[in-house]
């Protein structure tokens, strides 16, 4: 499989990781499109959201992944808010055919977002 973020995960491919559980990884946008931009993805190939959440394991991994976001933008002090944004799909602008979170903050986000 060719998926730069299995790479990533594997540790193949380096990263700035800025957290990491046996479920999931976290780690900041090589092209950041704000202040901090940092993509959260599942350890396991999952293509897109529109392929997750078909079993019980998987729906509880989706949940993990909002936990634990919401802590990294605490983490991060992004105390005045941030933005969690899915692509899904050719249209939603996903170009990579892995599931991740972009986590976006620290500067007022503009609406409406396309």
């Amino acid at each position: 499989m060719d998926c730069i973020f299995c790479g990533i995960v594997n540790k193949e491919i380096p990263a700035d990781v800025v957290y990491e559980d046996d479920e999931v990884l976290a780690f900041r946008d090589i092209n950041p499109q704000a202040p901090v931009h940092v993509l959260m993805i599942p350890k396991k190939h999952i293509a897109s959201l529109d392929e997750a959440g078909g079993s019980d394991e998987e729906r509880d991994l989706l949940g993990h992944l909002m936990v634990k976001i919401r802590e990294i933008a605490a983490g991060l002090g992004l105390e005045n808010g941030y933005r969690v944004v899915i692509n899904n799909g050719e249209d939603g602008m996903q170009t990579v055919a892995h599931l991740h979170l972009h986590l976006l903050g620290g500067r007022q986000m503009g609406w409406p977002p396309g």
